[in-house]
């Protein structure tokens, strides 16, 4: 291919796309909904929108979470669309636009966003390059939000795979949550996003190409190779779609492990430490010793700068009308470690390791004013209740995979909890 055809076809791309409202599946939905999964922010957060396209994204953020966003693209054009929205809509003080290759952000200082967000554009550099990468640009508790296309199925159809062999390796949500987790991060959330995203993009593409000028250089192909990618999506979209990622790297003051047998005896002492009653330590000891409740790999622990085990959580099989859930709980933190980020670095861990293994709801019965910062809200808002009386607060719930309504019902737990 010569250079005056690349030329051709690199702009004909982008006079079929100029004037999109977003350059990828997406919707304002979706991005309140990814926003809401990173949990709260600071008062006035830095956000770094990469690949921004015309900037829906960082629009909605400027104004709905009162960010200072730094939005980065390397076509000039989105960016003047989005200076000029921004100014339109008020918002031309909290919008910064940076035209730069998002693999080469090496302007940009370590630690200087409290969120990095990228929807629709991580494939530029791949999902696991752009982890390693972009890390070193959060700040301290800072988040990484990012949207990726995914395979929607363990077995696409030949189609489906042809298309996807020469465009770009897609893995399933589960294989990118290990990535992530492999990558040193927590998960905080992930969503499957609904066909409407999809819409929001193919409808704009599709009456572009509808009304584009083939003669011109390049732009039959690029609106072949359009249509080719509506008519797969429509043909074959049970088989892949688009999933947000919501992703906190991991505390590294605190490496977390599963449990091993050397454990034990400490884990005991940890429970028996943190709680006024010896019941906690006896009930771990009851339920690692109960095969239906005890899930293996669902014990974890977090060590501290010596190598000692310094906090413990604790996932067990519970029941909600029958079905199966996940229940965390004990979780302990040795005195001298409390209140340092052991024990949210433990729950974490342990939260990732039950998406691992394909959990899709984890129940806790424990303080109102903890656990929401893991994403639990009251189970009541699920329709689940325990079988026993408690304040609606206490008992809490968290769904691991966003793909769906969770059965309703009542909660029974195993037999070491004694209720």
């Amino acid at each position: 291919m010569t250079t005056d055809t690349t030329t051709a076809l690199h702009d004909a791309f982008f006079a079929l796309h100029h004037g999109l409202p977003r350059q990828g599946p997406g919707s304002d939905s979706t991005t309140r909904r990814l926003l809401s999964l990173a949990g709260p922010l600071p008062e006035r957060p830095r956000v770094l929108d990469l690949g921004c396209g015309p900037g829906r994204s960082a629009l909605l953020l400027a104004a709905e979470a009162g960010a200072d966003v730094t939005a980065v693209d390397l076509h000039e054009p989105f960016l003047a669309e989005l200076r000029a929205a921004a100014a339109a809509r008020g918002l031309a003080d909290r919008i910064r636009t940076l035209r730069a290759d998002m693999g080469a952000l090496e302007q940009l200082a370590d630690g200087s966003f409290d969120l990095v967000w990228a929807e629709s554009s991580v494939f530029v550099l791949g999902f696991d390059r752009a982890l390693a990468e972009w890390r070193r640009l959060l700040a301290p508790g800072g988040t990484l939000v990012l949207t990726e296309c995914v395979w929607s199925t363990e077995e696409p159809g030949p189609e489906a795979r042809a298309f996807w062999a020469d465009a770009y390796p897609l893995r399933t949500v589960a294989g990118n949550t290990a990535a992530a987790v492999g990558a040193g991060y927590h998960v905080l959330g992930t969503f499957p996003q609904p066909e409407g995203d999809w819409d929001e993009y193919y409808g704009p593409l599709a009456r572009n190409a509808d009304a584009a000028d083939t003669s011109l250089p390049g732009m039959a192909e690029a609106v072949a190779g359009a249509r080719a990618e509506i008519a797969l999506r429509r043909d074959h979209g049970g088989d892949y779609g688009y999933a947000g990622y919501v992703l906190r790297p991991a505390d590294p003051r605190w490496p977390t492990r599963e449990e091993t047998a050397a454990d034990v005896a400490r884990v005991r002492e940890i429970n028996a430490a943190a709680f006024p009653t010896p019941e906690e330590a006896g009930l771990v000891d009851a339920l690692r010793a109960d095969p239906d409740a005890w899930l293996p790999g669902l014990s974890y622990v977090a060590e501290a700068p010596d190598g000692t085990v310094a906090a413990y959580a604790l996932i067990t099989r519970c029941h909600v009308d029958g079905v199966p859930a996940a229940a965390l709980g004990p979780v302990a933190v040795a005195p001298e470690h409390q209140r340092t980020g052991a024990g949210q670095a433990v729950v974490r861990a342990v939260l990732d390791a039950a998406r691992l293994r394909g959990e899709r709801l984890v129940l806790v019965l424990g303080h109102p004013e903890y656990y929401p910062r893991f994403g639990f809200v009251r189970a009541s808002a699920y329709g689940i209740k325990p079988a026993f009386a408690v304040p609606d607060e206490a008992m809490m719930a968290l769904g691991l995979d966003g793909s769906g309504p969770v059965t309703r019902g009542t909660i029974s737990y195993p037999a070491a909890f004694g209720v």
